[in-house]
């Protein structure tokens, strides 16, 4: 019997997102932390917990996609997506197992583990053009060849801004270095992000203030003191490794400006975040309009949000665009998610989208 099981897997240096499919639905998307710049065994430890929650991986079918291999445990990318590769091949497909283990590479579809070493630079860092597609494809079912979008994925530490029309991603960027000059890629999070990083200058109780450019806090003190961070996406420990309750929180806030959290009141702080907030998604619609004019997009682009940053889409769009959420929009309509899935979905779309694309049997590289 052919094993109808198909696992996405998108392995990032903090974060391993996984989405099981089975019959070409979704049945479950899990996330796990994953300081990889600490050492492979973090990569190990979050392997084994999703044979735990998966068991029988080995007879899967797998589809993967990673932006590990930037961080700096390896000697350079290459390194970085081969150890990575090799570690998921051992995990996932041992000798004897009835299941594949299949890489993302982009424009050049998919790669065995034996053509790995040939393509890795197609390999490194794809995940967002897997969710730019899957994206696109499913505007196109609408709209034709007439659908413009935007996808706006904004997660942890990093946001993708993608144009399509279509049904076709339109940017001829690939790797990280290329979209970094076209800020189709911004190092911008809602978790990881330092606050000396969001802005030089900020203002407080109606002055502005030069910030602190030390590790003193992060956006995921920003977005849990304004509410918007939900507990299960905040995975990380806080710059100070104190507590996440709110106190910890306004103290690290405090300390950018060098202040405490008692030199003044909880409403100001709030306010403070709020502030810090407003800095952040200034930068990103700055990004979005420069990606927008670049690719001629109008009025009537349809913007997608994903990631669980998401939350910043409909403040971030400089104009009133229609926007849908991939979890509920995308994946749901294309792969029919169960309502309590598809907040993680949206969390976790590459998983998802390279667990779709899988499906669809795109061509094999040459090995």
């Amino acid at each position: 019997m052919i094993e109808t099981r198909v696992i996405g897997w998108d392995v990032g240096g903090a974060h391993v997102k996984a989405c099981l499919m089975a019959h070409g639905r979704v049945v479950d998307v899990a996330q796990w932390a994953c300081p990889l710049w600490q050492g492979m065994e973090k990569l190990q430890a979050v392997l084994q917990a999703a044979h735990e929650r998966w068991p029988g991986l080995a007879s899967a079918r797998h589809a993967v996609t990673m932006t590990g291999e930037m961080v700096d445990l390896f000697a350079h990318r290459e390194d970085g997506v081969m150890r990575i590769a090799a570690e998921l091949v051992r995990a996932l497909a041992p000798p004897g197992s009835t299941g594949s283990v299949a890489f993302y590479a982009g424009d050049a579809g998919w790669c065995s583990a034996a053509s790995v070493a040939t393509h890795w630079e197609a390999i490194a860092s794809a995940n967002w053009l897997a969710t730019a597609r899957h994206a696109a494809s499913d505007l196109m079912k609408d709209a034709g060849d007439q659908a413009v979008g935007l996808l706006i994925d904004i997660g942890s530490t990093t946001t993708d801004l993608i144009a399509l029309r279509g049904g076709r991603v339109l940017t001829t960027a690939r790797t990280d270095a290329q979209r970094l000059a076209s800020g189709e890629l911004v190092y911008h999070g809602v978790v990881r992000t330092p606050l000396c990083a969001i802005a030089h200058r900020i203002g407080w109780r109606g002055v502005q203030h030069n910030v602190m450019n030390e590790f003193f806090a992060t956006s995921a003190d920003v977005y849990r003191l304004t509410g918007e961070l939900n507990a299960a996406h905040d995975l990380h420990p806080p710059a100070d490794n104190a507590g996440k309750d709110l106190p910890a929180t306004r103290q690290r806030l405090a300390r950018m400006i060098g202040l405490d959290a008692r030199d003044a009141s909880d409403d100001d702080w709030l306010a403070f975040a709020h502030a810090w907030r407003a800095a952040q998604v200034a930068e990103l619609r700055s990004q979005v309009r420069r990606v927008m004019d670049t690719h001629g997009l109008g009025p009537q682009t349809v913007a997608v949000s994903a990631g669980c940053g998401a939350f910043l889409a409909a403040d971030v769009l400089a104009h009133d665009h229609r926007l849908l959420a991939y979890g509920s929009d995308v994946a749901d309509s294309a792969l029919h998610c169960k309502a309590t899935l598809q907040s993680w979905a949206q969390v976790c779309a590459p998983s998802v989208a390279v667990a779709a694309l899988r499906e669809q049997d795109l061509p094999r590289c040459g090995s």
